[in-house]
């Protein structure tokens, strides 16, 4: 199995540091608001990284933080006039609502940087112990020039950093004593959450977190760190300057980037207006669509969402669910029981489509070239599955379809078809709930509609519907 590692800009081998085992840590999102699509595609990417290990027999220790302290989240904490604690813990449940219906497995860890405040306050103390970091009037910072290595996985240079960057000089009001010198630990302000350090009553600074989650949970050493390509510098080359000054050895043996997304062919941003959070998108599509459209293109290419590639997406999901709906109501109706020696030999052939789609994935989890691999075996099912033949032969080339689709986390199960009544006594209910400000059973109600596809549209009329 190949994989491209940042840090050497070529695919590698993928040899694990502990023989059948894989230590995977994946920077998650600072927690403030509803995730948006760019957000979503290292998550589906990463997880899809994750299935095709487990599916290879690998036991996968998948780590991925929430930022749970953090500039955004004091402000918008501040405006609403509540803690940050609040704000953080609704979005991570709003966040991991999101995941769920982007069929994100849970990480075996989920940790939170506010749990783990004693940790940073070990490594930072080790940081100045061994010389990498110093403290001025309550803030620490690190050396970056002490870390001879710095710079490695960015392939940025120290002094052309520094010549670039002639207006971050040492001034009256910053202390550091390097201008490219980043801060580990920072004293409080008013109105901020804080905790106690030997070095002032503060917070600390967003690299320290994940190196210590990582180290925490997954050890010295892991073997692939991962995460969007916007986070290779400062924040993944600050994480490898301090784990390796603190425990003395390679932190991570593969470093995997996702590119970036675009919207229409111009980069998201809410100055533009084209931001769109995970959460708009379900309220038009399943998210298994966002699911499938994500994986429709390599992890390292650029990627562009617009509504022609969504409707391409949905149109293409739906054969395959379609071919997995046929192959269920084949075994329920042909004719046959057993397999005829002619469907044992077709089912011999599905091993070319099974290899052509292991090849895919482990040249670099190339999920666009195994999603046609997909294509070719629902083809080769729709051609050879028949009501005249077996039972058994369906069953088998479902079960090869599923097992396939479920590494990409494409759930091919039709989604029960629910009656206009039905609905109208949920939204009824919905609306009861919200009079009595139950507010949590009404989106209860919500969540339970839009998992069987039926989206909700309050408007001045009154409560809306449609199909997803």
């Amino acid at each position: 199995m190949k994989l491209y590692n940042t840090m050497t800009k070529r695919k590698e081998e993928f040899v694990p540091v502990e023989e059948g085992k894989v230590k995977m840590y994946v920077c998650g999102p600072t927690v403030y608001n509803f995730i948006h699509i760019g957000n979503a595609r290292p998550m589906i990417v990463f997880d899809t990284v994750r299935r095709y290990f487990e599916y290879k027999g690998y036991d996968v220790n998948y780590v991925s933080n929430f930022t749970d302290v953090d500039d955004k989240i004091i402000k918008k904490a501040n405006e609403e006039g509540v803690s940050p604690e609040e704000i953080s813990t609704r979005y991570i449940a709003e966040c991991k609502k999101d995941m769920e219906g982007m069929n994100i497995k849970p990480a075996t860890t989920h940790p939170l940087a506010t749990q783990e405040i004693d940790g940073m306050l070990d490594m930072i103390g080790t940081l100045i112990e061994k010389g990498y970091a110093y403290e001025k009037n309550g803030t620490v910072y690190f050396r970056t020039r002490r870390f001879e290595q710095y710079g490695k996985l960015s392939h940025k240079n120290l002094d052309d950093l520094r010549s670039g960057n002639r207006t971050l000089l040492v001034s009256g009001q910053d202390e550091k004593e390097d201008p490219l010198d980043f801060v580990l630990w920072k004293p409080k302000k008013e109105g901020e959450p804080a905790w106690d350090s030997p070095w002032s009553d503060g917070r600390p600074g967003w690299h320290i977190e994940c190196s210590v989650m990582s180290k925490k949970y997954l050890g010295e050493q892991i073997d692939i760190h991962a995460g969007g390509e916007d986070l290779v510098f400062p924040h993944h080359e600050n994480e490898i300057a301090q784990s390796e000054a603190c425990n003395g050895k390679e932190f991570a043996k593969y470093w995997m980037h996702n590119a970036f997304l675009n919207i229409d062919n111009r980069k998201m941003s809410k100055s533009l207006g084209n931001f769109r959070t995970v959460r708009e998108i379900s309220e038009q599509y399943d998210l298994q669509v966002l699911r499938f459209f994500m994986l429709s293109a390599h992890y390292r290419s650029p990627l562009n969402f617009s509504a022609d590639l969504m409707e391409a997406s949905k149109s293409a999901l739906e054969r395959i669910v379609n071919a997995a709906d046929n192959l269920k109501y084949l075994m329920n109706n042909a004719k046959a029981d057993a397999m005829s020696n002619e469907e044992r030999e077709s089912v011999a052939k599905t091993a070319e489509f099974v290899t052509a789609f292991e090849n895919a994935m482990e040249d670099d989890f190339n999920t666009a070239d195994a999603i046609a691999a997909v294509f070719d075996l629902v083809k080769f099912s729709n051609t050879t599955a028949t009501s005249e033949g077996s039972k058994e032969y369906a069953g088998a080339l479902y079960e090869i379809l599923v097992k396939l689709t479920d590494v990409l986390g494409i759930i091919v199960e039709k989604k029960e078809e629910m009656l206009d009544a039905d609905i109208e006594a949920l939204i009824e209910e919905r609306q009861a709930e919200r009079k009595a400000k139950n507010f949590a059973r009404a989106d209860e109600i919500r969540d339970e509609l839009l998992a069987k596809g039926i989206v909700l549209l309050d408007t001045r009329e009154g409560v809306k519907w449609k199909k997803a």
